[in-house]
C-alpha cells in the first residue's frame, strides 16, 4: 500500500485536541447555502461542489460545500478548517456521496496518514488557496515540504473512490 492510499493513525484524536476553525455567520447563513444552492443548480465555482454525510449520531444526511481536488488520477476531500463535523462523520461511515451539479455519486472514503498530506496539500494550495488560503497559517503551494509537513496534522484529507 502506498503511502497516499494508509489510512490515518491520527483517526482517534480527541475533540479537545483538535485544530478547528469555525466558520463565522456570514458564512454558515450566506456563503454556505449559497454555494451549495449554485451546485444544485449546475452552477459551481471552479468545481465546488456538495458533500453529504450520514451524521455519525442520528445517521440523517448532513451536507456542505467542498472544494474537492483531482490528484495524479485520484480524488480528495481535504477539510482546511480542521476537524469539522463532515471528518468526524466521514471517519465514522467511511463513507457519503458527492453532488456535482445534478450529478450525485456514492463514494468510500480513507483517510491518508500524515507523512502522504504533504503534497496533496501543495496540489491543494495550488487550486484553492484563492478561497480557502487563509486556514492554513501562511503556508501556502510555494512553502517547503517541511512546512507543508508541520501543518499536515491540522488538516484531515481523504482518497475518495466511487463506489461501484
Amino acid at each position: 500500500m502506498n503511502a497516499i492510499t494508509t489510512p490515518s493513525t491520527s483517526a482517534s484524536k480527541t475533540a479537545s485536541g483538535s485544530h478547528y476553525k469555525a466558520p463565522g455567520r456570514f458564512t454558515r447563513r450566506v456563503f454556505n447555502p449559497l454555494v451549495s444552492g449554485l451546485v444544485k443548480l449546475g452552477m459551481s465555482a471552479k468545481g465546488a461542489s456538495v458533500l453529504s454525510v450520514r451524521g455519525r449520531s442520528t445517521g440523517e444526511w448532513r451536507s456542505t460545500p467542498v472544494n474537492p481536488l483531482t490528484f495524479e488520477g485520484e480524488q480528495f476531500l481535504v477539510a482546511p478548517r480542521g476537524e469539522t463535523q463532515w471528518v468526524r462523520n466521514l471517519r465514522v461511515t467511511g463513507s457519503g456521496r458527492i453532488r456535482r451539479g445534478r450529478r450525485t455519486e456514492d463514494f468510500t472514503a480513507v483517510e491518508l496518514d500524515d507523512a502522504a498530506k504533504p503534497t496533496v496539500l501543495r496540489a491543494y494550495l495550488q487550486e484553492w488557496a484563492w478561497e480557502v488560503g487563509a486556514f492554513f497559517d501562511g503556508v501556502g503551494a510555494d512553502s517547503s515540504d517541511e512546512q507543508l509537513a508541520a501543518i499536515a496534522g491540522k488538516h484531515p484529507i481523504f482518497r475518495i473512490t466511487a463506489s461501484r
